[in-house]
């Protein structure tokens, strides 16, 4: 591993949240810990304090008579309520496939139970199978094969009944 490659890796765990990365290779060890500004260390052990927002109420502005094309929007997104969101565990590469020549792991329509795999997302040269936390049927695919994700992203909608 050569400077520029450690000094990516150290940008990919600080833009990844995570507090603690530990790596061994044949020859080599890293540990990457990292903390924010608003991290204050308590008896060797660090605790973090996060600032919580309070949400603003604001008036409704009128609103103009609703036309047929700006109906539609409205009525997809009352759609997509009474469905369940997967959402990504982690950042990476976003891939519903397990290898190019293979089929995809679910397609739209198809039926999925509790910890069948959904996806692989690659992170670090390592593929994690992302498994369905929910029963149901695949309603919408939210994420191209092959695109990059961010932790907590939607990725697939999922019929639950």
């Amino acid at each position: 591993m050569d400077i520029r490659e450690i000094q990516n890796l150290i940008k990919f765990v600080a833009k990844s949240g995570a507090t603690e990365v530990k790596l061994e290779m044949d020859d080599i060890k890293i540990t990457i810990k990292t903390t924010s500004e608003n991290a204050t260390v308590e008896n060797g052990t660090y605790v973090q304090h996060i600032p919580v927002s309070v949400p603003q109420v604001q008036a409704a502005a009128p609103v103009a008579q609703p036309t047929e094309t700006a109906a539609a929007p409205v009525a997809a997104a009352n759609d997509d309520a009474k469905y369940i969101t997967v959402k990504s565990p982690i950042i990476g590469t976003f891939y519903r496939k397990p290898s190019p020549d293979k089929p995809a792991f679910v397609e739209v329509g198809a039926t999925v139970k509790t910890g069948d795999v959904l996806c692989v997302i690659e992170a670090m040269k390592l593929f994690n199978e992302i498994e369905s936390e929910v029963s149901g049927k695949i309603v919408k695919v939210l994420v191209d094969d092959s695109s990059p994700v961010e932790f907590d992203q939607p990725l697939f909608l999922v019929d639950p009944s």
